[in-house]
C-alpha cells in the first residue's frame, strides 16, 4: 500500500484537490475572474517592461489551500498596484509566487512544485519550473514575468505559452479562465 501512495502521489493529490472543488460556486465567480486577469494583464505588462520578475498563480476550480498555507497570507484585493509593490525587487514578498483566489491576493512569497519534466527547455528558470509544476498537480493557471528578458508567459495544463503582449495574454487568460471554465449552454464561445 505505501508503495502505491509513492507511485500514484500526483494523481491522487489530483483526485484529492477535484473532490474538494465545487463547481456549483464557478458561476458567480465568472465576473470577479474578468476583473481580475485585467489587473494582472496591466501589472504583468508594467513588469515586463521593467524586467522585474513574478509568478501569479489563478485559482481555478482545484483549491491551492497547501500552497497558500506555505506562503504569508494576505487575503488582500487584487490591484495593479499591490501587484507591483509585492514583486518590487529587494523587497520582502518579492520571491515565490502570489497565489490568487476569487478578486484576491490569498497569499504571497508561496513556494511551488518545481516541474520534473527533463523535455523542458534549460532555459526555463526556477520561475519558470515553479509555474509548470503547480500547473501540472492542479488546474491553476500561473502568468510568469521574467526577471532576464521580461518575456510574459503563461502557464496551464503542464504547457507554456510564450513571448505574449498585454492583447495576447488578456486573450489568452480570458480563454482559460472564462471560456474553458463556464462554457455558453449549446457550446458557443
Amino acid at each position: 500500500p505505501i508503495a502505491i501512495i509513492v507511485l500514484f502521489q500526483q494523481e491522487i493529490r489530483r483526485a484529492l484537490a477535484s473532490f474538494r472543488s465545487n463547481p456549483l460556486f464557478g458561476l458567480a465567480k465568472q465576473e470577479k475572474v474578468a476583473t481580475v486577469f485585467q489587473e494582472i494583464t496591466v501589472a504583468a505588462t508594467a513588469m515586463s517592461a521593467r524586467k522585474i520578475g513574478a509568478l501569479i498563480v489563478i485559482e481555478r476550480l482545484a483549491g491551492l489551500r497547501h500552497y497558500i498555507d506555505n506562503g504569508i497570507e494576505l487575503d488582500a484585493i487584487l490591484t495593479f498596484d499591490l501587484l507591483l509593490n509585492i514583486f518590487a525587487p529587494d523587497t520582502p514578498l518579492h520571491d515565490g509566487a502570489v497565489i490568487v483566489h476569487d478578486d484576491r491576493i490569498a497569499a504571497a512569497a508561496c513556494f511551488l512544485p518545481l516541474s520534473n519534466n527533463p523535455e523542458l527547455s534549460k532555459e526555463f528558470g526556477t520561475r519558470h519550473r515553479a509555474a509548470i509544476g503547480i500547473t501540472e498537480e492542479t488546474d491553476a493557471v500561473a502568468v510568469v514575468v521574467s526577471e532576464e528578458t521580461g518575456t510574459i508567459s503563461v502557464a496551464h495544463s503542464g504547457e507554456m505559452i510564450r513571448d505574449l503582449d498585454d492583447r495576447s495574454l488578456r486573450n489568452t487568460l480570458y480563454k482559460l479562465l472564462i471560456t474553458d471554465l463556464y462554457p455558453q449552454p449549446g457550446g458557443a464561445t
